[in-house]
């Protein structure tokens, strides 16, 4: 079982030992910021969604695609990858340290990085639809066809950054109910994503169902780490 080390947080010059009962932990909030934003970028400014739906997918679709909507994406999902490094940051700093047995918390850290990088790509794919699209920055630089590839890799490229999220889920997964340094409903509720995302992609070879339920398990598990009692904020 990887056990506290007490005298591995972290601590600035001259400060006093942070004791029981102080005010809770800030950090994990990166966390939550992050899970809400993701969900805008992600889920409510998905291009597709105000196109009409169709049998064939075709370049018609691009004159029902809305511009302002992938600006938006575009703008909250580079939020949303900034927050996720400065978390990875804050992970490592904080959490590492008090458990340096844990080879789960080091996974977490990485995980989001890896996330990160990811959905840098899917987000700035939004965006370079909305500077191609009319009323664009370069509007009609590509021709239907070109624009038609950026339209396709917005259809799940928001959405595939997201499983490494998913990955650190399970890594808190196992801290909560192996290591016992995360609050064990907490651990139930990472092994909901993980298991839903490998269902999808096992049964059906959908490779993006992590986009839906990535942002949702930062948002409630980084609130709960920030106002609960898991060893690891303490």
């Amino acid at each position: 079982m990887t056990t506290i080390d007490p005298d591995a947080r972290p601590r600035g010059p001259g400060r006093m030992p942070r004791q029981d009962g102080d005010r809770k932990a800030k950090w994990p909030l990166y966390g939550a910021g992050a899970g809400a934003l993701g969900g805008v970028a992600t889920l409510l400014t998905d291009v597709r969604a105000g196109t009409v739906e169709q049998t064939s997918v075709d370049s018609s679709m691009l004159d029902d695609v809305s511009r302002p909507l992938a600006h938006l994406g575009l703008v909250t999902g580079f939020l949303t990858v900034s927050l996720l490094l400065v978390l990875a940051a804050a992970w490592r700093r904080q959490v590492e340290p008090r458990v340096p047995s844990s080879t789960a918390a080091h996974v977490v850290s990485g995980a989001l990085t890896a996330s990160a990088a990811g959905l840098t790509y899917g987000y700035g794919w939004k965006g370079a639809l909305a500077i191609y699209l009319p009323d664009g920055l370069n509007e009609r630089s590509f021709g239907e066809d070109g624009m038609f590839v950026y339209f396709m890799l917005n259809d799940f490229g928001g959405y595939i950054g997201w499983l490494g999220v998913v990955v650190a889920a399970g890594a808190v997964a196992w801290m909560a109910l192996r290591e016992r340094t995360v609050s064990r409903w907490i651990g139930w509720f990472s092994v909901v994503p993980v298991l839903a995302v490998v269902l999808f992609a096992g049964i059906t070879g959908l490779p993006g169902f992590q986009g839906v339920v990535g942002p949702v398990w930062m948002l409630v598990t980084f609130v709960a780490l920030a106002w609960g009692r898991s060893a690891i904020v303490r």
